[in-house]
């Protein structure tokens, strides 16, 4: 077994895990998990849209949590395999089970891999990933002994951190996409398009909802909304499990934020570095608000206030 060089984190099968989120009986039972045909699981790297999708999967299948009949936490509606915070007994939850996961595709339930259930992978661009990860691990953290961005960076980009190289994860989903019954997504194509990212969502998932529904949930997944949703914004849970009052979860929700907080020469080191990771991996990468569209009748508008200046996507 590798170990991880923080202290922090821990490294199984060359994954580094967080030691503050892990339990490592589930991490080794994650492989022979009973997946059953009908189970949705939900994977991305850390702080590439995972509550946001988690959220919109629950919003689709849960009549009781689109009208608010219902006060049951994304993080209980949706269990993490490896995590599971709330104990929540995944063996007693009804099909279908919405399932969460940062583990990479060597990781996951043996089952998954041949086809047994289905997985949404959500992939972001890394820059922003970068930074909400940096404000994330940061408001853990106490002052004095908070990361700067020269330091999270070169951890990052080494693979030094919680989910280890975000570029491995995103080429190992892609390269062996062919294993799963699999929906790649882009977090930024979601901003652009939300009501479109719902109806493909719906159709991969088998629900069908009427116009009225499908508006409903995307009036719910605004950013706006879920950060206003204490069973979608987390809050409760880091009170709950860590004693943690200042995390924030949800923070932005919007496409480069990163120019607020890299210098040029920072962003330069980090598009070289995503070039000879990623230059053999045709997935389109939105770096900046203005690449976006314009936003139209029901597509995600609350987090693009800042920049209602929108075009069409390119790579950088």
């Amino acid at each position: 077994m590798e170990k991880a060089e923080h202290a922090a984190l821990f490294n199984y099968k060359g994954y580094n895990l967080a030691k503050e989120f892990m339990k490592l009986d589930l991490v080794e039972a994650v492989e022979d998990f009973e997946t059953r045909d009908s189970d949705i699981f939900i994977d991305t790297y850390p702080k590439s849209g995972t509550i946001w999708t988690q959220n919109i999967v629950c919003l689709i299948l849960y009549e009781g949590h689109r009208n608010g009949t219902e006060n049951i936490s994304i993080s209980h509606r949706c269990a993490s395999i490896e995590n599971n915070l709330h104990n929540v007994d995944i063996t007693q939850m009804p099909s279908p089970r919405v399932l969460m996961s940062h583990l990479p595709y060597y990781l996951v339930p043996k089952k998954l891999r041949a086809k047994k259930g289905k997985v949404i992978y959500v992939y972001r661009n890394p820059k922003d990933t970068l930074v909400s990860l940096f404000h994330y691990i940061n408001s853990f953290r106490a002052v004095e002994n908070s990361y700067n961005l020269e330091e999270y960076m070169e951890r990052f980009l080494s693979g030094n951190v919680f989910g280890s190289l975000v570029f491995d994860h995103v080429k190992g989903w892609y390269t062996h996409q062919n294993e799963f019954n699999i929906l790649f997504l882009c977090y930024e194509e979601m901003i652009q398009d939300l009501r479109g990212t719902v109806l493909k969502i719906c159709k991969f998932i088998g629900k069908e909802l009427s116009s009225q529904e499908v508006d409903k949930v995307v009036e719910m997944s605004t950013f706006k909304n879920m950060k206003a949703d204490p069973r979608a914004n987390y809050v409760k849970t880091y009170e709950q499990c860590f004693g943690q009052k200042s995390v924030k979860h949800i923070r932005k929700g919007t496409v480069g934020d990163w120019k607020n907080i890299m210098t040029v020469s920072q962003s330069e080191s980090f598009d070289n570095i995503f070039q000879a990771q990623m230059k053999d991996i045709p997935l389109k990468f939105i770096w900046d608000i203005k690449e976006i569209q314009s936003t139209q009748h029901g597509k995600l508008q609350e987090p693009l206030q800042e920049d209602k200046e929108q075009k069409c996507s390119s790579q950088p």
